[in-house]
């Protein structure tokens, strides 16, 4: 009859038919009195919500202290209630760190160290360390994988109470323990506990041969695979090319080319490398064969919102609020269509609704931070990154955008600050380099602002991101050349940046001042009514048109003075160009420039006056759950007084 009523019970939770479990589970205790009925009843009412009452039959046996599945179980019924406290009363604040796997690489490094020198006086920690391992052996399997649990479990109870370093070890060590234990290791990289350095570090110390006991080439086989799955979800800024042949390994031999989890990881590369169109692709394919995969919306609203796609958003956010208005990312939807189309107040207040859903949902902090910079809020600016660094200790973008916010304050020492702790957590994002850079051309260490865009300008270019996305960085490697008399160098990179598309009034202005410098003073007239094409009232590209013209009139005598030594045969049709052509121009051009003040053509001398102004478009990446709806990098702005 008991062995009966066991597989009655079993059969009801397997059609989640809870109240026959309940019922019939609840005869066989009473015929039983067997610790472990009490516990599968327990379970059930955990099942169906009824925490209370599962820590009921618990307490009712005395089985809480009895056995680490008990323990767990009754620790996991108070977190659910909020009740972490009492969660840590059950749990104890202390991991079982005697418990963690050592990988055997590490055992046999460890054993070689110890045998080669025996009175070493390191020695006497290392054989600790082995002896730990073997000590795990001794465990009971099952008790292991609860202990891990727990750790995991405590990692909750200390991230609810802030303390986050201590969650974040408790985290690492659940999954030392157990690296099956994937619910604290998504907690470590969605939450953004570790830099990419770290990530890298910690994946390595994980024992993935002891998946699998028994044959040693199945075991390495279940370990490889579990190791190439965690690799997908590491930070997508480190070792693409160890991400891009993990995911390949997977699509081909394991046939896992279509999983939504692979093409996520996918979408998030292409999205730190700005190939947004690509990562706009994946994340569509995904959320048309599933719409409810929450998890590709903070990349799919990023990479609309990057590349203007307003409709869409406003589609998509509208069917959000309609079918799924408790979720959280419903909400970061609407605010970033808000903040597309300049509604800041709006967007900051659904933001501040999503972070209030989710408190440690990093895009909502980082959106709710961009509405502020998107008004010039820089004090509430501060503030709100400050605490998205609070939260999100292992990713570097709170870092770089309080480092720019402080660029623009002219702070340039907290600049420098925020920005080269960005770069030590993260030292492959090219945006880190060139807001870097700004920071030492205005500091005038123009050397090491050049050293700093060229290699943004490298790294970029190694990850294959989309090269219109770094035009700023290149006009700014531009204005550094031209600051620093290599004219020729920032002619090139000028016109580059024009071939690629950045053709607006400040780059044709800088050209036209590098031709100047070169003495081509018809090359710069050229340039310069390019600017003036783009932007017919703007004082700098006229101011300097007149400057042009006058050069090209002493060079070729047209004034009224004899022609110049250089002068060649070439000249008449320079000349003939000039009448055509130039002098209109320079007729509008000579009423222009006497009503521009005196002192600012004084103080323009050699140089220009704002070249290349600032701007802030939000800019979005994900990384590790968190959208980086952040500011573009910043242009350098040259100040009137730097001659």
């Amino acid at each position: 009859m008991e062995k009966l009523l066991r597989e009655w019970r079993q059969t009801a939770v397997n059609k989640h038919q809870y109240e026959s479990a309940i019922y019939i589970g609840d005869k066989l205790l009473a015929m039983t009195n067997d610790p472990q009925d009490a516990f599968w009843l327990a379970q059930v009412h955990f099942s169906t919500g009824n925490y209370t009452r599962a820590q009921s039959f618990l307490k009712r046996h005395n089985l809480i202290e009895q056995s680490a599945p008990c323990k767990y179980l009754a620790a996991h019924s108070f977190i659910k209630q909020y009740k972490f406290e009492e969660a840590l009363a059950i749990l104890g604040d202390k991991d079982p760190v005697h418990l963690i796997s050592i990988p055997k690489q590490a055992r046999r490094k460890l054993h070689h160290d110890g045998s080669k020198d025996g009175g070493s006086s390191n020695l006497s920690k290392k054989p600790m360390r082995v002896e730990s391992n073997e000590e795990r052996d001794r465990e009971d399997v099952a008790d292991i994988k609860f202990q891990a649990a727990m750790c995991y479990l405590r990692g909750l109870c200390f991230a609810k109470q802030n303390a986050f370093d201590r969650a974040k070890e408790a985290y690492k060590n659940a999954v030392r323990i157990d690296v099956q234990c994937f619910e604290a290791f998504d907690q470590l990289m969605k939450n953004a506990l570790m830099s990419p350095q770290e990530e890298w570090e910690f994946l390595e110390t994980l024992d993935f041969d002891s998946i699998v006991s028994g044959d040693a080439s199945t075991s390495q086989e279940a370990g490889q695979f579990v190791k190439m799955l965690y690799t997908t979800r590491l930070s997508k800024y480190k070792n693409p090319e160890e991400f891009m042949n993990a995911t390949e390994t997977l699509s081909t031999h394991y046939k896992l080319s279509d999983n939504h989890d692979l093409l996520l990881a996918r979408a998030d590369l292409f999205f730190t490398q700005c190939r947004f169109k690509e990562a706009l692709e994946i994340t569509t394919s995904i959320l048309t064969s599933d719409e409810y995969n929450f998890k590709a919306y903070p990349v799919h609203l990023a990479c609309l919102h990057e590349i203007g796609q307003i409709n869409a958003l406003f589609l998509l956010s509208h069917r959000l609020a309609d079918q799924h208005p408790e979720e959280p990312v419903t909400w970061l939807a609407v605010g970033t269509y808000y903040l597309s189309i300049g509604k800041v107040a709006e967007a900051r207040r659904f933001f501040s609704k999503a972070s209030i859903m989710d408190s440690h949902f990093g895009p909502a902090w980082i959106g709710f931070a961009h509405t502020f910079a998107a008004e010039g809020e820089h004090d509430q600016a501060i503030a709100a990154y400050s605490t998205a660094v609070r939260l999100f200790q292992g990713t570097h973008l709170p870092h770089l955008f309080l480092g720019m916010q402080n660029l623009q304050l002219n702070n340039l020492q907290l600049a420098q600050e925020f920005l080269t702790t960005a770069h030590r957590l993260c030292d492959t994002d090219p945006l880190v380099l060139n807001e870097l850079a700004v920071v030492f051309y205005h500091i005038g260490d123009l050397e090491t602002a050049i050293k700093l865009f060229s290699r943004a300008l490298h790294l970029a270019e190694l990850v294959g991101a989309e090269p219109k996305a770094w035009i700023s960085t290149r006009a700014n490697l531009g204005h550094a050349y031209r600051r620093i008399g290599k004219f020729d160098a920032a002619l090139d990179e000028f016109n580059e940046v024009l071939r690629q598309g950045g053709k607006d009034c400040n780059m044709f202005c800088a050209k036209g001042l590098v031709l100047l410098e070169l003495g081509q003073p018809w090359e710069a007239i050229c340039a310069f009514h390019e600017a003036l094409g783009v932007q017919p009232q703007d004082p700098i590209a006229t101011d300097l048109f007149g400057r042009a013209l006058e050069e090209l009139s002493k060079l070729n005598g047209v004034d009224g003075s004899n022609p110049g030594p250089e002068a060649d045969e070439d000249d008449a049709g320079i000349e003939e160009q000039f009448d055509n052509f130039i002098r209109p121009k320079m007729i509008g051009a000579k009423d222009a420039i006497s009503r521009v003040a005196q002192k600012r053509r004084e103080k323009l001398e050699l140089g220009v006056n704002n070249i290349a102004k600032p701007r802030s478009k939000p800019r979005v990446s994900t990384r590790s759950g968190i959208t980086d709806l952040g500011e573009e990098s910043m242009m350098v702005t040259d100040h009137e007084d730097d001659g």
